[in-house]
């Protein structure tokens, strides 16, 4: 098997998806823009060749690289980056070079829009927040009418976009006219406020559109928020999945047409009652992600279940089966992170000595991420949900 992976030296741990493949044995093509003497010496052993760009933002440049890989290693058999930020150009690419194993240009842009994957989401009886469309075409005397339908706060993104990048709160009809005053080119969907925690299903799915690994996390209420007042983020994997968040997730995999993926499904629950979505506690779609979560997640969920979902994913690749076994050694296993610009109450030295047994991660997160998940970072695992809280008050905690 040729496969070619797309920027697989960011984010840094991503050379784990190469070596599972290789150990697999695939013939592992990677192309990136990092210079190869500075990518992890793990993705120099994993890889059998590295192509190097100087801007993966350039088709053209990632093109060539892909064409040549065909021309010394022969028809490429799956292309893929796992990174949200470079799944509408793997599609193209795919396309480009007749690969099958994954979606095209079409079915990727179905996706990844946020107004198309609502009637997706009622093909699979899923409730989701009530949304309108906002573009260069769209009257904006029926964005009003959407909004005295359904009052405020609303909840305004891009509809095609990368985190909770251009994310903001609608609070009234003054920042709606600014919205509508300066929404420019960039499509943008408007939706009702919705009040709740928001949680994920996250799964690798088969040929089949069968499930070979299922997780669920629970995030903060609003990353929109996290990331506009700057604000300490903490997330926790669970050691077991809600049925009814597996039965909604497994529903949209169906709705999707989602195959040969790994995928990261967000949800609300809800917090309280909301006429034609739930009762509180009831989960409701919010977006669904044709990748794995992003930055250290998958570590996250590997020690949450003490597995390995790299290699997982590569027997999907590769046998289409699941070929570790499923262990019953699971707990919760949590983020926290510190940000640079804050002191805190307990030192790094303090928080090892405390937490020492139970830490199994830590460091610095990119400059690229770091908006959304931090500049530090301590992943720890534990059996119950309170001694994550009090975990994530000790690392927080400002002095």
């Amino acid at each position: 098997m040729n496969f070619v992976f797309i920027s697989p030296q960011f984010p840094e741990t991503y050379w784990n998806w190469c070596d599972r493949l290789r150990r697999n044995g695939a013939n592992v093509l990677g192309i990136g823009d990092t210079p190869y003497d500075s990518i992890p010496e793990q993705l120099k052993h994993a890889l059998t060749e590295y192509y190097w760009v100087a801007s993966l933002e350039d088709y053209d440049q990632v093109f060539r690289a892909v064409a040549f890989f065909s021309f010394k290693y022969g028809k490429i058999d799956w292309l893929e980056s796992n990174n949200e930020y470079w799944l509408g150009q793997d599609a193209r690419l795919r396309d480009d070079f007749h690969i099958t194993t994954g979606a095209g240009a079409a079915q990727m842009a179905a996706w990844q829009s946020k107004a198309r994957m609502k009637p997706l989401y009622a093909a699979g009886k899923i409730p989701t927040a009530r949304q309108i469309r906002v573009a260069g075409e769209t009257d904006a005397d029926s964005v009003r009418a959407f909004a005295l339908e359904t009052g405020y706060p609303l909840f305004a993104k891009p509809e095609v976009g990368v985190g909770s990048g251009g994310a903001f709160k609608v609070e009234g009809a003054s920042d709606l006219e600014a919205f509508l005053a300066r929404r420019g080119d960039m499509p943008y969907v408007l939706e009702e406020y919705v009040t709740g925690d928001i949680c994920s299903y996250d799964a690798i799915i088969d040929s089949q559109g069968k499930p070979l690994f299922e997780n669920q996390e629970e995030f903060p209420p609003s990353m929109e928020e996290i990331v506009r007042f700057q604000l300490d983020v903490s997330y926790f994997s669970r050691p077991t999945v809600d049925p009814r968040l597996r039965k909604l997730g497994r529903a949209a995999v169906k709705a999707f047409g989602i195959t040969s993926r790994f995928v990261h499904m967000e949800f609300f629950r809800l917090a309280e009652a909301k006429p034609g979505l739930g009762d509180a506690g009831d989960y409701i779609g919010l977006e669904v992600n044709v990748r794995p979560p992003g930055g250290f997640t998958p570590d996250i969920m590997n020690f949450a279940h003490a597995t390995d979902v790299y290699q997982i994913w590569a027997d999907m690749v590769c046998f289409d089966e699941r070929r570790l076994p499923d262990s019953r050694d699971r707990g919760f296993c949590v983020y926290a992170s510190r940000r640079d610009r804050y002191a805190y109450a307990h030192s790094d030295e303090e928080i090892r000595a405390a937490y020492g047994d139970a830490i199994r991660m830590s460091g610095r997160m990119a400059d690229a991420l770091s908006d959304d998940l931090g500049n530090s970072f301590y992943m720890a695992r534990f059996s119950t949900e309170a001694e994550v809280d009090e975990f994530v008050a000790f690392v927080q905690t400002q002095a």
